[in-house]
C-alpha cells in the first residue's frame, strides 16, 4: 500500500467492500444481471481501481458516460464490456463500432447511422432502446413505439439486446415512479411482439431495494455499488463504506476570543479557541457548501466542529476539548463516522456530488 506519511489527503477504497456490495445486491435481486456504473471516475472512487477490482466478479456491463471512459476500460484491459449509458456524437460511433462496445439508441437517426457504420466496417452493433418513460432526457417517447421495433430490424448490422429506461424520482415521487414502471412494461410488451430482448433494466440504486419491476431482469448499480442507498430499506444495513477521506493536521494554534476564522471572520471565537488547520479543501472536493452546516471531522475517537469557511486548500477545526494532539496526526473526512449521506444533508446538495466531487488531487489508494 501506498506510503501515506507525506499525503496531505487521499481517498482509501475498500475493494472488498464493493464486493460485498455487489452481493448484497446479487442476494436481494435473484435472477437479475447487473450493471456496474462506473463513470464519473467510479464516482469519485477511481474507475482504474474499481474497475480492476470487479472485472472477475461477473457483471453484465461496466455503465460509462463517455468514449474517454470506455476507451480507459479497454486500456485496462477489462474483459467486462462499456455500455455508454446515454447519446454521443455522431463522430465518437465509429468507435463504439470498431471496439463493440453496446449503445443506447434514442432516435431513428442514430440507429439508421449506427447501422451504415457497422455496413461500412463489417460489424455488428449490440444495442439497447431507450424508452423515455418521465425523465424528459433522451429516448422513444411512448407514441413512437408503434411499429419501431418492425423499422429498426430492417436494419440488418443492428443486433437489438436490449431495451431500458431511467427512473426521475425514484426516491422522492413513489407515485410517478409507479407511473414509470407501469409505461416501461408497455413498452416492453410493445417492443417484444416482434423481438426477445436479452437484457430488460430500469431500476438504478435509488429504485433496486424498493420497486419491483416484472419485466426486468438487470439492475444498474451506482450509489449502492459505493455504499449508499438513497433510500430505506433493510437491506441498507448490509452496505459497507467503500471509501475513506483522509487529511492530517498541519498546524496547532490556540486563538484568542473575539478572533475570526477564515475568510470574511463568519465565524468568531467567543473564548481561547484550540484551532487545528487541516490540509484538504474545496480543490480537493470538500464541499464549499458545508460552510457554516454544523461539519464535523473525526480525529482520535472525537468529533471536532469545522470552523468559519471552507478555503481552497484547508479546513480549521476546533479541537479546544482535546489534548496529546500534534501536526501530522491523522483525520477522517468522510467515511465510517462522518457518513456520505450525513454530508449530503449539511451541504444541502444530492448524494452523488459530495462523493464524485473529489478531485484528481486526491490520490486513491486501493485495500
Amino acid at each position: 500500500m501506498q506510503d501515506t506519511r507525506f499525503l496531505r489527503a487521499w481517498a482509501e477504497v475498500d475493494t472488498s467492500a464493493l464486493r460485498h456490495n455487489l452481493n448484497v445486491v446479487r442476494r436481494a435481486m435473484p435472477g437479475h444481471a447487473l450493471m456496474a456504473i462506473i463513470k464519473a471516475n467510479a464516482y469519485g472512487h477511481g474507475l482504474d481501481g474499481v474497475a480492476r477490482a470487479l472485472d472477475e466478479e461477473e457483471v453484465a456491463f461496466f455503465g460509462v458516460a463517455t468514449i474517454s471512459e470506455a476507451a480507459r476500460v479497454k486500456e485496462l484491459g477489462c474483459r467486462t464490456c462499456p455500455f455508454i449509458l446515454g447519446p454521443c456524437f455522431p463522430e465518437e460511433r465509429d468507435a463504439i463500432v470498431l471496439n463493440g462496445w453496446r449503445a443506447a439508441i434514442s432516435c431513428r437517426e442514430e440507429a439508421e447511422h449506427f447501422d451504415s457504420l457497422a455496413r461500412l466496417y463489417g460489424r455488428t452493433v449490440h444495442a439497447h432502446i431507450c424508452v423515455d418513460t418521465g425523465m424528459g432526457r433522451s429516448g422513444f417517447l411512448p407514441d413512437e413505439l408503434d411499429g419501431l421495433m418492425e423499422y429498426l430490424r430492417t436494419l440488418k448490422n443492428m443486433e437489438w439486446e436490449g431495451v431500458f429506461s431511467h427512473l426521475s424520482a425514484a426516491s422522492e415521487d413513489i407515485t410517478f415512479t409507479h407511473r414509470q414502471i407501469a409505461g416501461f412494461e408497455s413498452a416492453v410488451d410493445t417492443l417484444s411482439a416482434s423481438c426477445q430482448f436479452s437484457y430488460r433494466h430500469l431500476c438504478s440504486s435509488a429504485a433496486v431495494f424498493n420497486y419491483r419491476v416484472p419485466s426486468s431482469n438487470m439492475v444498474r448499480l451506482g450509489r449502492v455499488l459505493y455504499g449508499y442507498s438513497p433510500m430505506p430499506s433493510p437491506h441498507n444495513k448490509e452496505l459497507r463504506t467503500t471509501l475513506t477521506l483522509y487529511s492530517r493536521i498541519t498546524l496547532l494554534r490556540t486563538l484568542p476570543g473575539n478572533h475570526g476564522v477564515s475568510y470574511n471572520h463568519c465565524y468568531i471565537t467567543t473564548g481561547p479557541t484550540r484551532v487545528a488547520t487541516i490540509g484538504i479543501g474545496y480543490a480537493d472536493g470538500y464541499l464549499q457548501y458545508l460552510s457554516g452546516q454544523g461539519a464535523r471531522v473525526f480525529i482520535k475517537g472525537e468529533y471536532c466542529p469545522v470552523l468559519g469557511r471552507i478555503t481552497m486548500d484547508q479546513i480549521m477545526v476546533d479541537v479546544t476539548h482535546m489534548k496529546d494532539l500534534r501536526p501530522g496526526d491523522l483525520v477522517e473526512i468522510m467515511g465510517p463516522n462522518v457518513s456520505w449521506g450525513e454530508l449530503t444533508r449539511r451541504a444541502h446538495t444530492i448524494p452523488s456530488n459530495v462523493i464524485a466531487g473529489i478531485t484528481s488531487r486526491v490520490p486513491r489508494i486501493y485495500v
